[in-house]
């Protein structure tokens, strides 16, 4: 501990803190979304899974993209990364939650899928074509080999880093520098074959080779804005608000504007590359999302996704205040869903836009449930990372005065 000032339990989530107050609130909303979605689930079984898959992949992205983001930062580096480092790794933590989840999935593939249906596959060429690798042993046994990848590299992250604790032997940080090149790698690989086994083939038919990249990068935004609002709250700890003081928000709000920039480049690159080529297996997934109020959908995704924070994001001075900044990620997080329903909802409704009240339902019963248990692994271990050869108590105490 000869990096911090005080005592072990100064840097531990104080009783009454606010993230508390969450994690009681997220129980309570999260059983109350979980008993209306088995309502749903006896009313209308079809669209319980629709929703169902739309919130699962959206809190799927702090989850994994918390993952990412530490294995970035393992790589390259930066206090940025020691201010959000346990609430990453508390966000990646929750895999075997989201393990939990996916079994309504698998419940429900039959109403998910096209391709699970052996009279449509015997009346078409391309699914016929394509069910050597669209067909549901394969499908559960790669997404059985997702998890347990996840679950590999999760664990050596978090048994590295409590251990870096207590050793500040450089071979800790070593290991997790090596440990995570191989897992950003891994990372990317399976999660961009579960994005096409998970969302991208609710449209057979329809491809695209950058598709998981975009699900990939939508994660890793997703997991940043979560754990910039999460930073906002910790920096209110007097110990650890010294560390994560206005430097570290300037490092956040910059992050979030190139990981913003990031998702508009491969957006407007698979719409390019997919209109201009004008093929007829393509141009049809595009044609849907632009027609009736999912065009306005996707206006307000360029404006609010993109324009408004962007400029926002701009302001030095916005992006050095832990609660404008918060705000305006809180918003983002909003949009995230948004996009997300954008991409994978016209799969089931086609050119009609029809919420339901079971995408707010589930939404909020898997997010409550994933927030009590965020916080709840939050709480053990000290909220910044002791050892750590980044966290230099002269660099912020001179940052301080």
């Amino acid at each position: 501990m000869s990096n911090l000032a005080g005592t072990r339990a100064d840097y531990l989530l104080p009783e009454g803190h606010a993230l508390l107050r969450a994690q009681r609130t997220g129980l309570i909303v999260g059983a109350i979304g979980l008993a209306l979605s088995g309502l749903g689930f006896v009313v209308d079984r079809e669209r319980f899974f629709q929703s169902w898959l739309l919130a699962y992949l959206y809190w799927l992205g702090p989850t994994l993209g918390s993952m990412g983001i530490l294995m970035l930062q393992h790589i390259t580096g930066g206090r940025w990364g020691v201010a959000l480092r346990r609430t990453l790794e508390a966000g990646m933590k929750t895999l075997p939650l989201m393990a939990l989840f996916f079994l309504p999935i698998v419940v429900g593939m039959e109403q998910l899928f096209e391709w699970m249906h052996a009279d449509m596959v015997a009346r078409d060429a391309i699914l016929q074509h394509k069910s050597v690798y669209l067909n549901r042993d394969f499908f559960l046994l790669r997404a059985g080999f997702y998890f347990l990848v996840w679950f590999a590299v999760a664990f050596g992250l978090s048994r590295w880093s409590i251990r870096q604790d207590d050793d500040p032997s450089p071979s800790v940080d070593r290991r997790l520098h090596y440990l995570s090149r191989a897992g950003l790698m891994l990372y990317a690989l399976t999660m961009t074959f579960a994005a096409v086994d998970w969302a991208m083939s609710l449209e057979p038919h329809w491809y695209s080779h950058i598709y998981g990249v975009i699900v990939i990068g939508g994660q890793i935004l997703t997991a940043m804005m979560f754990a910039v609002v999460v930073a906002a709250s910790l920096a209110r700890v007097p110990q650890v608000g010294e560390f994560v003081n206005a430097e570290r928000f300037h490092d956040f709000g910059k992050l979030m504007l190139a990981f913003i920039m990031l998702w508009a480049y491969f957006a407007l690159s698979q719409f390019l590359i997919i209109w201009s080529a004008n093929l007829p297996e393509e141009t049809p997934w595009y044609l849907t999302r632009r027609s009736g109020a999912w065009q306005l959908v996707a206006v307000a995704l360029i404006l609010f996704h993109f324009v408004v924070p962007f400029v926002l994001l701009l302001s030095r001075s916005l992006k050095r205040s832990p609660q404008l900044l918060s705000r305006i990620v809180l918003g983002l997080l909003g949009m995230r869903y948004v996009d997300l329903y954008w991409l994978v909802a016209p799969s089931f409704q086609g050119e009609v836009f029809s919420p339901h009240w079971l995408d707010l339902a589930t939404l909020l019963g898997i997010g409550g449930i994933w927030l009590a248990l965020f916080v709840r692994l939050l709480r053990p271990h000290p909220l910044l990372p002791l050892n750590d050869p980044y966290y230099q108590l002269s660099d912020f105490e001179h940052e301080a005065a």
